[in-house]
């Protein structure tokens, strides 16, 4: 056998989300576990996929993506944030949102350059940092708020800051951006060349008639951002891997050149569909008050449990402290709740480089009402 003399990610292992998506199937446990709905997405863009399939469109895509579905999205942004971008040159097509924050990193994060990220941070970002050379500067949000000290983050920039990656909603806590945040950003970033990965796959799920302030929407980070969305969230399509980066022309141009070799063009008769579909803005408008009815009726079902539900403001997850449950590490809880109680839920630790404990799990409601009703049925047991 080959003798391999390095990895280059060698404390990476395999992701929390299918750890514990395998222990959910092991056991035969309702999986609230991995962020996927268990519910069809509307049949009307399912037709559409197979009507643009039987009319020939099987072939590569241009490599920024079909103009149709640019102009859509471009579309839509100016609708929801009153700010345009040219659907030719600063909208691209890509493979999921992972796809497109992956080469966002590769694109600008060179050796030794600093990263700022917000823990807890969806799992892509630090290993991706680290395979380009770059060096991962991290500020900590703690339950229950998970506000963001902008003093201290202040204080983790340096003249080797090349990027900060911002999540907004935030998953797993649920947190937003307000505009105190977003003015505070401003500040650190003003003067500086550094640039912003705005991570917003979670745009149009937010509760509570609260507003999702997009990088886009100010035009002093607008100029220095990268936004990525996923139509994966937007339409319950996760398994298409499809999503979008936008962003000025310059950065465009450079994230292009990357992406060009990394996936080249993404499926053509599903981009010619979602261009058709997102021609009705109500196929996702509607989305906020859709998941937080879902939202609602989890938090109802648990309200009189042992478990402290923290504030949901969007994004499809909920966290749940269980400190007066049992005693145990978030690790070995979520895992005990898997095996004996037949619900899988991700540990909040796993979103933390190190695996801060404070006894809270996630759970993803992202799914049918019987499965919702049987998960907390089995939880109320507790």
């Amino acid at each position: 056998m080959i003798h391999l003399p390095f990895s280059k990610l060698s404390n990476v292992g395999t992701t929390i989300f299918s750890q514990m998506t395998q222990l959910a199937n092991e056991n035969e446990a309702i999986n609230l576990s991995q962020g996927f709905p268990d519910f069809m997405p509307d049949s009307e863009l399912l037709d559409l996929v197979n009507q643009f399939i039987q009319k020939g469109y099987n072939q590569y895509a241009p490599m920024g993506g079909m103009i149709g579905l640019k102009e859509e999205i471009a579309r839509k942004i100016e609708k929801s944030h009153q700010t345009n971008y040219h659907p030719d040159s600063e909208i691209t097509i890509t493979a999921g949102g992972t796809q497109a924050i992956f080469t966002t990193i590769a694109t600008f994060v060179k050796k030794d350059d600093e990263v700022i990220i917000f823990e807890p941070a969806y799992d892509c970002y630090e290993p991706t940092v680290e395979l380009f050379g770059g060096i991962v500067k991290r500020f900590e949000m703690k339950a229950p708020d998970y506000e963001i000290d902008w003093n201290e983050v202040k204080n983790l920039v340096s003249e080797k800051t090349k990027m900060i990656i911002l999540n907004n909603p935030n998953n797993p806590s649920g947190k937003i951006l307000k505009e105190n945040d977003i003015q505070e950003l401003i500040k650190i970033v003003k003067d500086t060349p550094i640039l912003i990965l705005s991570d917003e796959v979670y745009e149009n799920i937010v509760f509570d008639g609260k507003e999702h302030l997009s990088i886009c929407k100010y035009p002093e980070l607008k100029e220095r951002s990268l936004l990525i969305a996923s139509f994966g969230k937007l339409f319950h399509v996760t398994g298409w891997k499809i999503g979008y980066c936008a962003a000025p022309k310059a950065l465009t141009d450079e994230f292009r050149k990357i992406h060009q070799f990394n996936v080249f063009s993404v499926n053509t008769p599903i981009q010619m569909a979602l261009a058709e579909y997102m021609k009705n803005d109500e196929h996702y408008l509607g989305l906020n008050q859709f998941f937080q009815e879902k939202r609602d009726f989890l938090r109802q079902g648990l309200a009189q449990t042992s478990f402290e539900l923290l504030n949901c403001e969007g994004t499809y997850f909920q966290a749940l402290k269980y400190n007066k449950i049992l005693d145990k590490n978030d690790f070995d809880f979520a895992t005990e709740l898997t095996i004996n109680h037949k619900v899988a839920s991700v540990p909040f630790s796993s979103f933390y480089k190190n695996r801060l404990n404070e006894n809270v799990i996630r759970l993803c409601f992202a799914k049918k009402q019987e499965t919702l009703e049987r998960a907390i049925e089995n939880l109320a047991k507790l």
